[in-house]
């Protein structure tokens, strides 16, 4: 089944139960006041009841997921171990956050650094898609201009950037570096890393990119998709850092997310993937889709990424 299947199915089955339960109200306030007289079976009034609560369960879901989740930070904890790092080494803590989606109104902006900084990162990155509107720039600066305080900060544009905001000068000021078709290397506890990235609408220079990095150098890719993960494998990057998918946003428990706007659908949503010798992290981010799309998160917190590259053993 493809994503806009699954969603209209979804929305579908919250319209019907919806439907049923004003029917039911209806119907009952009608017998209330004695404007009709019907009699129903031990059946109709379970499933009356059935109805009415999953609709109540709908309004708390919709409660909680404007009003709670999309400012309850979650930080996950990766660790994955490198040949590259030599042995007896201390760890090399990277953080990976991405979509923040700055609003005017600022929501987890304020609070991200403090968060980060606990973690003591090495390094930072961000991969993508920086605001909803240009009236959020500000607030985004502002959060990435502390980020870049407490570590090496390394982004790269998404594609909200490339669309919607390629006029604007996202990072500058912020003293980030952006990474679009080029690379940097520096050394962090013995071990040598390369970052390469690209941004949104500049995939062609992958290539170079990630060839400009030593052969003996731990190589990091950002990009703001997942959708590179078989071209990033074949150049044998250790580590590939993406968002996008906001773990679907609103994602069900046991399913997770019906929609992602990968080519890939649910394949690499969010979390830790392995592709021959290639780590794939996929970031839920931070923010929030912008334009017409409601402010809500469900089943998908809002996420920072530690990652903990040790020496193997």
């Amino acid at each position: 089944m493809g994503e806009e299947s699954r969603v209209l199915l979804f929305i579908g089955l919250v319209v019907i139960i919806y439907l049923l339960a004003a029917v039911i109200l209806i119907s009952w306030l009608l017998r209330k006041f004695n404007l009709i007289s019907l009699s129903e079976s031990r059946w109709q009034q379970w499933f009356a009841r059935i109805i009415l609560a999953l609709a109540g369960v709908g309004v708390l879901c919709v409660c909680y997921g404007y009003f709670v989740e999309p400012y309850w930070l979650s930080v996950s904890q990766i660790q994955i171990k490198s040949s590259k790092l030599p042995r007896g080494s201390n760890p090399v803590r990277v953080v990976h956050i991405s979509d923040l989606h700055s609003d005017p109104k600022p929501r987890l902006e304020e609070r991200l650094p403090q968060a980060i900084a606990t973690e003591r990162p090495d390094l930072i990155v961000f991969t993508g898609d920086s605001i909803n509107s240009p009236e959020g720039l500000p607030i985004f600066r502002e959060c990435l201009t502390r980020l870049a305080k407490i570590a090496p900060t390394f982004v790269v544009k998404g594609n909200w950037d490339a669309w919607y905001w390629n006029r604007l000068n996202l990072f500058e000021g912020t003293g980030v570096h952006e990474l679009n078709g080029d690379s940097f290397q520096l050394q962090i506890n013995g071990l040598p890393i390369g970052l390469a990235g690209v941004g949104v609408e500049n995939e062609r220079q992958m290539d170079e990119a990630i060839s400009s990095i030593p052969p003996n150098a731990f190589k990091i890719f950002l990009y703001h998709y997942p959708d590179l993960i078989k071209e990033a494998a074949s150049q044998k990057v250790d580590l590939y850092l993406a968002g996008h998918t906001h773990g679907g946003q609103v994602a069900l428990p046991f399913y997770g997310a019906l929609i992602t706007f990968s080519k890939y659908g649910k394949r690499y949503e969010a979390g830790l993937y392995r592709e021959g010798d290639t780590w794939l992290y996929v970031n839920r981010g931070i923010g929030m889709e912008g334009g017409s799309v409601p402010r809500v998160r469900f089943w998908a917190r809002p996420e920072v990424t530690v990652i903990e590259i040790t020496p193997e053993q």
